[in-house]
């Protein structure tokens, strides 16, 4: 047997605790060092999945205040603007703004059994009293000389070809309501009048000589809210909230230009 003497026992015991050392120097420096490429990888997209906020499944701006389409028969552009203008704070009524604010440009009989009126991206066709109607860039332009006179940094701009599940995503949902073309009560629209424009601005579609085409059940409302399977609007002719189905609105939207406005 052999013996250890005093001095090799204390030789034996420092290695055996440097030796526990060195693994716990080691496991510590392990932990601490970069992860690979795909771990980091990994790691971050757990991190964005973990703090996505979810789109809201519905919402509804509140308080709104739904004017009813009783003396303006051809005006429910001039309705929605008030509508929308109200939501945003401002105290004005649809008369004043048929009165003071639309481009109005009559449809007349030329005296050769053809009529004659504007392209109504550039102006209204006839009055909100009577008349035919107007789209999105030119209520916009005369929404815009309603809020300059008021000094409102606000201004409405007309757009094109945004869908109504983005307008609800990035505006409606965040408290912003959206006026809106489609039809009334989402009826199908059809060739009713047609003209030949006459006038014409920056935002025509048409050019002088063109013939263009007025369809029935023309409707502008505004888009306060939306759940997984309706629309929310206020709506003059119901002189209520009216709600409809989202693909039969998506149609009637697209068949009627795809066209809104956004005031902010």
């Amino acid at each position: 047997m052999k013996i250890f003497s005093s001095k090799n026992r204390n030789k034996l015991l420092i290695t055996g605790v440097c030796g526990v050392l060195l693994a716990v120097l080691i496991a510590i420096s392990l932990a601490v060092l970069p992860k690979s490429a795909e771990q980091l990888q990994t790691q971050t997209e757990a991190t964005v999945m973990d703090t996505t906020i979810e789109e809201p499944k519905s919402y509804m701006i509140q308080n709104v205040k739904v004017i009813a389409q009783e003396e303006l028969k051809a005006g429910c552009e001039t309705y929605a603007c008030t509508m929308l203008l109200n939501i945003l704070g401002f105290d004005v009524n649809e008369f004043t703004i048929a009165d003071n604010y639309l481009d109005c440009h009559f449809v007349l009989d030329g005296g050769d059994g053809v009529k004659y009126g504007p392209d109504m991206h550039s102006g209204f066709a006839g009055t909100a009293y009577g008349g035919w109607g107007v789209y999105a860039p030119s209520m916009a332009k005369s929404m815009n000389r309603y809020l300059q006179d008021q000094h409102s940094k606000l201004k409405a701009t007309a757009y094109k070809s945004i869908s109504l599940d983005s307008l609800c995503d990035e505006y409606v949902s965040k408290g912003v309501p959206v006026m809106v073309w489609a039809t009334t009560d989402m009826q199908e629209p059809y060739v009713f009048d047609t003209w030949v424009v006459n006038y014409v601005d920056e935002n025509a579609e048409a050019q002088l000589g063109d013939t263009v085409s007025w369809y029935m059940h023309e409707h502008c409302l505004v888009l306060i809210g939306f759940d997984q399977n309706e629309y929310y609007f206020a709506d003059s002719t119901a002189g209520t909230v009216s709600h409809f189905d989202k693909a039969l609105v998506k149609k009637r939207y697209e068949q009627m230009g795809s066209q809104c406005i956004i005031v902010q």
